[in-house]
């Protein structure tokens, strides 16, 4: 009776294990390519494309250009400081939570303002770039 006990609470913890399976995160395969991020705001869809170096960002949104500098603090996380236009002096923190073979799902914010975090999925154009 004591081995079936010990072979069943090894067999839950098992499957406990297999079952709490935690999200991908291969970050290192979105430091560098070009992507698509889609958002909705107030019900009109918008589409942003960027193209990410090692510590450059620049970003096509709406017939305007950015380029941000990057910074990676961690292997999922990275700070984007704006360089061109000068239109804020505010750096964004972006945290990549999630990943697949094509996209990956990440959280950002205004460094300090941490009450207003967005989340969003970013995309693959060109995987070759990566």
């Amino acid at each position: 009776m004591g081995h079936s006990r010990l072979l069943i609470s090894s067999l839950f913890i098992y499957f406990l294990f297999i079952n709490c399976s935690f999200p991908e995160k291969n970050c290192n395969n979105f430091k560098t390519g070009s992507f698509e991020f889609k958002s909705s705001v107030d019900g009109k869809d918008y589409v942003s494309k960027f193209i990410r170096g090692d510590s450059l960002e620049i970003e096509f949104f709406n017939g305007i250009v950015d380029t941000s500098s990057v910074r990676w603090v961690s292997d999922c996380e990275f700070i984007l400081k704006n360089i061109n236009p000068k239109k804020s002096k505010k750096s964004i923190s972006m945290k990549i939570l999630s990943t697949t073979n094509e996209s990956y799902v990440f959280e950002y914010s205004i460094i300090g303002d941490n009450s207003n975090r967005k989340r969003g999925t970013a995309y693959f154009l060109d995987q070759n770039s990566n």
